[in-house]
């Protein structure tokens, strides 16, 4: 019956609330839909087959809104094999309007005079059952999304930046959740990359422990331990439960819990051959002609002036990985510059002439 309310709306908003806080594998807990005259939630909990949803998902003659739909698009697939088209995300079209503040709390607050109250933000959404104060937090969000999206898309219309936000919401319509590959974890470990091979045969094996108790216990990595911990026990290998708890990596209790296994992994992770040890997997890096260092440095002091002037991020216009790209293959011509395959087509279309122009003027 909800459904039938809302498959004659051109615009429809979603939002979603997960459990990833709470629970080792995340889920989707409830999604939350609204046109300008209705807002309704479907408890996903109890209602684990999406499958009646699917079609509007897809349908290009309706507009899905969303607000920072990264997560809400890798989510929805994940959990419901959904796949969306014709997406708009407010989040986004915030940011190419120049708008500093673009959290969902501050575009409301802007635009409607609208205070969210979120103190409901970091609760478990996977428990049941929901009070009405929860539901009525969840429902806020998803209140204002289609008629903040109409403001925002004549806003675009206006400045000529509506086909630019189009562009990048097809794009992120194809995102994914990462898969499993059985890669080693500390590939997703931030400071891995500065460690020795010994160290991170260390680390590696902590991970995997950390990774087995939290899928056991069904909690998160972090409140299994924390990632600094993780690296502080890598990096000093304390040998005897004295010198674990002088490092200050644990507390009392994770170290009456886990102190003894702990030892026992770190112990037999520094016994691994040398010829065995992992080694951080790196990327050759092409050294950059003095000539390409000249056209990435003229790029950058255009970029930066032209998003002043547009007032955007200068990142969002064009990122430094696409300056540098460009700056070394150094397109001189419209056909040239269309073999840049890492620029978008908004950016070809409305700066390309000018990129063209001063790679030529650098090279004079």
């Amino acid at each position: 019956m909800a459904l039938k309310g809302i498959e004659s709306e051109k615009r429809v908003g979603f939002d979603l609330e997960a459990d990833s806080m709470y629970h080792f594998s995340e889920k989707v807990c409830l999604l939350q839909v609204a046109s300008k005259n209705t807002a309704f939630a479907i408890d996903t909990v109890k209602l684990k087959n999406l499958s009646l949803l699917k079609p509007l998902f897809i349908r290009k003659d309706v507009k899905k809104i969303f607000h920072g739909a990264d997560y809400d698009i890798r989510s929805l697939f994940r959990d419901f094999g959904i796949e969306i088209r014709n997406l708009f995300d407010t989040e986004l079209a915030s940011r190419f309007l120049g708008i500093k503040e673009t959290g969902l709390e501050a575009v409301l607050r802007n635009r409607f005079n609208v205070k969210l109250e979120k103190k409901y933000q970091k609760k478990d959404w996977s428990e049941r059952p929901l009070s009405p104060d929860m539901l009525n937090y969840a429902l806020n969000d998803v209140r204002y999304l289609v008629s903040l999206s109409e403001i925002l898309e004549k806003e675009l219309d206006l400045k000529g930046r509506l086909s630019w936000v189009k562009e990048e919401c097809d794009i992120l319509c194809a995102v994914r959740p990462p898969e499993d590959n059985g890669e080693p974890l500390f590939l997703k470990f931030k400071g891995a990359g500065k460690l020795r091979p010994g160290t991170l045969a260390v680390l590696e094996a902590l991970l995997c422990f950390r990774r087995e108790i939290a899928k056991k216990r069904d909690r998160p990595l972090f409140k299994v331990m924390g990632s600094a911990s993780m690296l502080k026990l890598a990096e000093t290998c304390p040998d005897t439960i004295k010198k674990l708890i002088e490092t200050g990596a644990l507390t009392p209790k994770q170290v009456d819990i886990y102190g003894k296994d702990l030892l026992k992994i770190i112990d037999n992770a520094t016994k691994i051959l040398e010829k065995m040890l992992p080694v951080y997997p790196r990327k050759k890096v092409s050294a950059i002609s003095e000539s390409a260092s000249k056209r990435i440095e003229a790029l950058k002091t255009w970029r930066d002036k032209k998003a002043k002037k547009l007032c955007i991020d200068p990142g969002l216009l064009l990122n430094k990985a696409l300056i540098n790209s460009i700056g070394v293959k150094d397109p001189v011509s419209r056909e040239e510059l269309e073999m840049v395959s890492e620029m978008k087509n908004w950016q070809k279309m409305g700066f390309g002439e000018e990129i063209i122009k001063i790679l030529r003027r650098t090279a004079s």
